[in-house]
């Protein structure tokens, strides 16, 4: 069995500081990676140390090298900050892991503008910030691996999660397009949906399930999906538990529609669609080439 080796490779783990990132953070400079561990200062010790710089002592004590960063998600300058900070102090950047994100609920009518948008600030724009300011880097470099931590609330929505699947359906149609765009150029973006018990979740997490999806069980993948040798790219990975599945997007049956459609006729038209084989595009284009056919109508 082969084993991650991270060796001089530089990494920036947003929201690194506690529960996932906290754990994606140990794990990368466990086999070798140099990390940036970001965490806005929300909570500060006696010494004026936060949360970052817990880690990085962590890191540091185990013979490891790191650094903390201290941006906001929510500030439109923290992605180029944090790969600043990296080409700053060893001079390159090969793995951006975009965790950092807020969880709130509530019911889509009942939210306010400035609520929802705040967690879009947050989750998505600071996502897209950070990776941005990444290829910008590693596109030249013809190297690098990103990912996006993204949510299964994201792929199938639920009550009360309006903001919150928003931001990371955001996500993982971003991912979609960066893994596109960056593949010619040795560019990977995948997208990582976990199932774990955090700061954000554990107050509605019953305990059997809370003892078995801890943030430990989920950084050994996170770990082999940025690893040289890890060719994956787009993939949408849902990982906890010690357990694992691909996820995707899919389109199913075709079918033609009637001269006279009415709302009957439409619910037909999709089941007969559902009852066809469900099928994977690489992007839009693709998939809309298949809807087409060769004859157009």
């Amino acid at each position: 069995m082969s084993r991650p080796d991270l060796k001089g490779r530089v990494a920036i783990v947003s929201g690194g500081g506690k529960g996932l990132g906290r754990s994606f953070s140990l794990d990368l400079a466990a086999h070798g990676a140099k990390v940036v561990v970001n965490n806005r200062n929300r909570v500060v010790d006696d010494d004026g140390r936060g949360p970052a710089d817990h880690v990085v002592s962590e890191i540091r004590d185990a013979g490891g090298e790191a650094i903390a960063d201290y941006h906001d998600a929510a500030d439109p300058s923290s992605g180029s900050a944090m790969v600043q900070a990296a080409l700053d102090q060893w001079g390159r950047l090969d793995i951006c892991v975009a965790n950092a994100g807020v969880g709130t609920g509530g019911m889509f009518h009942k939210e306010t503008d400035e609520e929802f948008e705040a967690l879009l600030a947050i989750n998505l724009l600071g996502a897209a910030r950070l990776a941005r300011a990444a290829m910008i880097v590693m596109r030249p470099a013809d190297y690098g691996r990103i990912v996006l931590v993204a949510s299964t609330g994201g792929l199938h929505g639920d009550v009360g999660l309006s903001a919150y699947a928003a931001s990371k359906g955001g996500m993982i149609s971003l991912g979609r397009s960066l893994a596109a765009e960056g593949q010619r150029r040795g560019v990977f973006t995948n997208l990582l949906l976990p199932y774990a018990t955090t700061q954000m979740t554990e107050g509605d997490m019953d305990d059997a399930y809370a003892n078995a999806t801890t943030a430990e069980r989920v950084a050994p993948v996170l770990t082999a999906l940025v690893d040289q040798n890890c060719n994956l790219n787009g993939q949408l990975i849902v990982t906890g538990g010690g357990r694992l599945r691909s996820a995707s997007v899919v389109e199913w049956g075709t079918v033609l529609l009637p001269d006279d459609l009415g709302p009957q006729e439409l619910e037909e038209l999709v089941h007969r669609s559902k009852k066809g084989s469900p099928k994977e595009f690489n992007g839009a284009i693709e998939a809309f080439f298949d809807f087409m056919g060769d004859q157009p109508l």
